[in-house]
């Protein structure tokens, strides 16, 4: 693990140096709630509440909530390969997948566990300079552990040399 991997854990880990940067960078998931609840290396969970922000008219979690917090389950994981390395590597959501199977009328935990894969991609892509796609699964659970939603994200990364 890079210095840099451990630096960038340290702040998602930090809930009040996270909070700083999701209102600087990502206004949407800071007034949405979005917590990151657990992170190292390999795997991340982020949470998203039911309340008046989040709500849809239905009663639930809307959609559009959920898929932030399990794209940020996701993109922890990936930032943290990729942030302060040398060369540098950009990053962009290129796909996602989303099935739902339950509504959502509480706390939402999404969890990813790739992060051995986007460690071992982000690499290939910083040594070969050619461009690489990662698919991560993020599963979102109520506390009832029951799935809710399952997301597959596409991030695409390249070096920049």
């Amino acid at each position: 693990m890079s210095s840099g991997t451990e630096e960038f854990i340290a702040i998602a880990g930090s809930r009040f140096k996270f909070r700083m940067f999701l209102l600087a960078k990502l206004p949407s998931a800071y007034f949405a709630g979005l917590r990151v609840q657990e992170i190292d290396a390999r795997k991340a969970v982020v949470s998203v509440p039911f309340r008046w922000f989040t709500q849809n008219p239905f009663r639930s979690t809307y959609f559009a909530c959920l898929a932030m917090a399990a794209e940020m389950s996701t993109g922890v994981l990936a930032m943290a390969q990729v942030y302060k390395r040398k060369p540098a590597v950009s990053m962009l959501v290129v796909g996602l997948k989303a099935e739902y199977f339950k509504k959502a009328t509480g706390r939402t935990w999404f969890t990813c566990e790739s992060g051995d894969e986007f460690r071992d991609r982000i690499a290939d892509s910083a040594r070969t300079g050619e461009p690489v796609t990662v698919t991560a699964r993020s599963t979102g659970r109520n506390a009832g552990g029951d799935i809710i939603a399952v997301f597959d994200i596409t991030w695409s990364f390249k070096a920049k040399l």
